[in-house]
């Protein structure tokens, strides 16, 4: 794995999002940005046409990247921006890249204006099956978004971060999806908000105040099972102010309204090898459909 941000790019609007929002990240990491274009070869009939032929479609899938990274580099001077080109399936060429890379970027088209994500196959087939970190990234994305107001009330790049917002499973804590966490939050010098859900058990009816004492000693041991997951991680990050929300509810409601005021929602997906059934889990599918800021997808055993 080389150290280096990748991101998908086609010439979308959401592509460009991604490529803005990845640029961003390799100026937090100090580390250079990789734009990876995927040409996927036409079929025989049509590379025969001179419109929609071969030769138009690899002009167009060269010119894209090289003009987004022209942008880039303008707007981001002194970030090292290489452009990859790659032939194939772009949802298998874009995991290959993952696979070289500290984090991959892809964009997303938001649901008409409405909160959450309009993922693809190629997008769904990446997050399913990339082992390296995916961020999601939503059209119309700026930077502006994930900080905090100014005082006049307006969007603005200038001031603090929003908070880092955490999916904890405190049953089975993963190190590598709470650190992935906790070092967005110090990079950018901001609050994370780490959040655990449980279910409350079936209540007898006929003894009430027996149902709030039981409750209330979940409610306390739930409350320290998340706090000793994230302790290592205080220990390791200690600049970084972590808030620890643990509440009975539906683990993805929990997220989603965590995330409204957040700069980036970190959630984990278990490595599966079988090809049959879905790889996300039905949380992270969830949040990915709902989610109106970018999500980080941190895969781990």
């Amino acid at each position: 794995m080389s150290r280096t941000i990748a991101v998908g790019l086609d010439g979308s609007p959401e592509s460009r999002a991604a490529a803005d929002w990845a640029a961003r990240a390799a100026r937090l990491r100090a580390l250079p940005l990789k734009l990876v274009n995927v040409w996927e070869p036409v079929p025989a009939p049509m590379a025969e046409d001179p419109l929609l032929g071969a030769d138009t479609q690899q002009h167009w899938s060269q010119r894209i990247p090289r003009e987004a990274a022209e942008r880039i580099r303008a707007r981001h001077p002194g970030l090292d921006v290489t452009v990859e080109q790659r032939t194939g399936w772009a949802g298998e060429a874009l995991v290959d890249a993952a696979r070289e890379s500290e984090l991959l970027v892809l964009g997303s088209r938001g649901l008409s204006g409405v909160g959450g994500f309009m993922i693809g196959s190629v997008g769904m087939a990446v997050v399913a099956h990339a082992e390296r970190p995916v961020v999601l990234v939503r059209a119309g994305e700026l930077a502006a978004f994930e900080h905090t107001r100014d005082p006049a009330g307006s969007p603005s790049a200038d001031t603090a971060y929003r908070p880092v917002v955490l999916g904890v499973d405190t049953e089975h804590p993963d190190g590598s999806l709470i650190e992935f966490a906790f070092d967005a939050a110090e990079r950018r010098a901001t609050t994370l908000h780490a959040v655990h859900s449980w279910t409350v058990p079936p209540h007898d009816w006929y003894a009430p105040s027996a149902n709030d004492r039981l409750n209330a000693q979940l409610a306390v041991k739930e409350a320290a099972a998340l706090t000793a997951a994230l302790r290592p991680w205080r220990q390791k990050f200690p600049t970084v102010d972590v808030v620890e929300d643990s509440r009975p509810a539906r683990a993805a409601d929990l997220l989603l309204d965590a995330s409204r005021d957040a700069s980036l929602i970190v959630v984990g997906r278990r490595i599966r090898r079988s090809p049959l059934g879905a790889h996300t889990g039905p949380i992270t599918h969830a949040v990915l459909h709902h989610c109106t800021v970018p999500v980080a997808v941190v895969s781990h055993r």
